[in-house]
């Protein structure tokens, strides 16, 4: 199974219209806040620190830059051809390699681990955005990627960031200005059950080793000055025994 071209063509809508500089987009975050966080839980459950990691739903690659500066062989893979366009012209030192994957799609995800062998991946707020019936082909396409040895490091909204996003876009001035284009481009955030993604996690033969919660931190901000985070719950997985 593979995305839809409406889903495809929604994200290629967003990426073109994304101004280049980093932090213009709802999610794109200073990697102090992001993925310097989260490698501190990801880090000690690495059963093999050697590995390819792929910073999978990569976008214009801010993540993706701050991991190659700390693993020899890091891939920012996208869906979207307009996200690696960005993504490589932020990264003219050519530090990280991006690809397109469409990592719902069983042969692409067979592909790329063909070439990389086993790999540890970094996925943030990626599934919520998957149309329900990719969800889980595209966690089957994570377990492709890690093999017998990687690990994945997965964050998503938490199931109360529904309310908190509906607030927002339902204000009388309208959604914040970072916020509005991804409601134009129709990839508003789909609600996932928080019970649901071990599920998927699961059933694509994946064991959660940890867990928890923590804030899915945002570059906008409230009229007060007061920068959105929303909830989200963080898990490694990987294949045990």
């Amino acid at each position: 199974m593979s995305v839809t071209s409406r889903y495809r063509e929604a994200w290629e809508g967003f990426w073109r219209e994304a101004p280049e500089e980093q932090g213009a987009v709802f999610w794109d975050a200073e990697p102090a806040l992001t993925v310097g966080v989260h490698l501190t839980l990801f880090e000690p459950h690495l059963a093999a620190r050697d590995l390819p990691v792929v910073d999978l739903g990569c976008g214009n690659g801010t993540q993706t830059r701050f991991l190659a500066d700390r693993f020899p062989h890091v891939v920012g893979a996208d869906l979207s051809a307009a996200a690696l366009d960005h993504a490589r012209l932020a990264d003219p030192a050519g530090q990280a390699v991006y690809r397109p994957l469409d990592a719902a799609e069983k042969t692409e995800a067979q592909t790329l681990h063909a070439e990389l062998g086993d790999a540890n991946v970094y996925m943030r707020g990626v599934l919520h955005q998957a149309e329900p019936d990719d969800r889980q082909p595209l966690v089957d396409g994570l377990a492709t990627l890690v093999g017998e040895r990687g690990r994945v490091f997965l964050v998503e909204l938490a199931e109360a960031a529904g309310l908190v996003l509906r607030g927002l876009a339902q204000s009388p001035d309208g959604p914040p200005p970072k916020l509005a284009p991804i409601f134009r481009h129709g990839i508003a955030p789909g609600e996932v059950a928080d019970a649901a993604v071990p599920e998927y996690l699961g059933a694509a033969g994946l064991t959660v080793l940890a867990s928890g919660e923590l804030p899915l931190v945002t570059t906008e901000y409230t009229a007060d000055g007061s920068r959105i985070e929303l909830p989200s719950k963080w898990l490694v997985a990987g294949r045990i025994g």
